[in-house]
């Protein structure tokens, strides 16, 4: 998992710079799949992968 500054700056190039998904993966270092994960998040509150109790 990414520390939320890289988290946020990823959605800042997607975003904001219009960086493509495997520009970012490179210019990070991070695996694609990740940079395109952080790029489409638009719920930074809801925690992936824990299920919600009603």
């Amino acid at each position: 998992m990414l520390a939320m500054a890289q988290q946020q700056y990823i959605k800042f190039l997607r975003d904001v710079k219009d960086t493509s998904v495997s520009q970012i993966a490179e210019k990070l270092g991070v695996n694609w799949r990740t940079a395109k994960k952080y790029a489409d998040k638009d719920n930074w509150n809801q925690e992936e992968g824990l299920s919600q109790k009603s």
